[in-house]
């Protein structure tokens, strides 16, 4: 898919990390970009920024979603690409002891099941619905209709302790990528996902400098933090190559962890 300004673009969780960077460059293609996010702030500044549409909308909300896509739709027509960087996580271990009390406890499931509505149920709405408005459009010269880009993790084949929902999550991204592929395929809509490493989010920025750096040392190389563009950098890749289809790719620099 060639990138100009006849090309929509929506990308969730764009207001900040992974999704603003993804917006900013398909938008420096001239790409028309709405951002989802439900941080009305950010959202709207890096909107105003790209020439953009912001959208306020919470994933796990069907009616929220779709008055989103009727917003992005009013203002830029039908999008041809879709990325997912809308998500969360938390560190929770399955089972342990209440530090102050010593008291057994567990995961509380709706805890769990948060992650799970966000980053799965979540991506897989947003997924169902850009497609069907897709199947709308005329093919392009080669056919193509559409370029579906998610983000899963490294945590989705190489979780930590406390990470079973999120790793839960990620994984079940990773695993509906190839059939959503193939339910889309005869209508021209490619589906792809990348699973970031450690990145400079806005999630570590608040960390501490000696974790981050001892997070960097654990990258073989290049020894430090993912850069969102990076990301953003391989997301036009997976839009821009026709063949890329199916694929769920590791960002991550060749890191595999040790439990911790």
């Amino acid at each position: 898919m060639k990138l100009d300004s006849s090309i929509v673009a929506v990308v969730t969780g764009g207001a900040s990390g992974l999704g603003a960077a993804t917006a900013r460059a398909l938008a420096a293609q001239g790409v028309k970009v709405a951002i989802f996010d439900f941080a009305v702030e950010k959202g709207e500044a890096v909107a105003k920024e790209i020439g953009g549409v912001f959208c306020k909308v919470d994933v796990t909300s069907d009616s929220e979603v779709d008055a989103a896509f009727a917003k992005a739709r009013a203002a830029h027509g039908q999008e041809r690409i879709l990325v997912n960087c809308a998500g969360t996580g938390n560190a929770i271990k399955t089972a342990g002891r209440d530090k102050a009390t010593g008291q057994p406890t567990h995961f509380p499931l709706d805890a769990f099941n948060r992650i799970i509505q966000i980053n799965l149920v979540g991506t897989f709405r947003c997924i169902a619905k850009s497609a069907q408005g897709m199947l709308s459009l005329a093919p392009l010269a080669d056919g193509e209709r559409g370029a579906i880009v998610n983000t899963a993790s490294v945590a989705a084949e190489d979780g930590q302790m406390g990470q079973a929902a999120y790793s839960a999550s990620k994984g079940g991204v990773v695993g509906m990528t190839l059939p959503i592929a193939r339910d889309l395929m005869n209508e021209g809509i490619r589906v792809n996902t990348i699973l970031p490493g450690i990145f400079n989010t806005p999630l570590l920025q608040g960390a501490p400098e000696n974790v981050k750096a001892a997070l960097s040392a654990s990258v073989p190389f290049p020894k430090r933090l993912g850069l969102p563009e990076e990301y953003a950098q391989l997301a036009l890749t997976m839009i821009t190559n026709g063949y890329f289809n199916g694929e769920d790719v590791r960002l991550d620099g060749a890191i595999r962890m040790a439990p911790r």
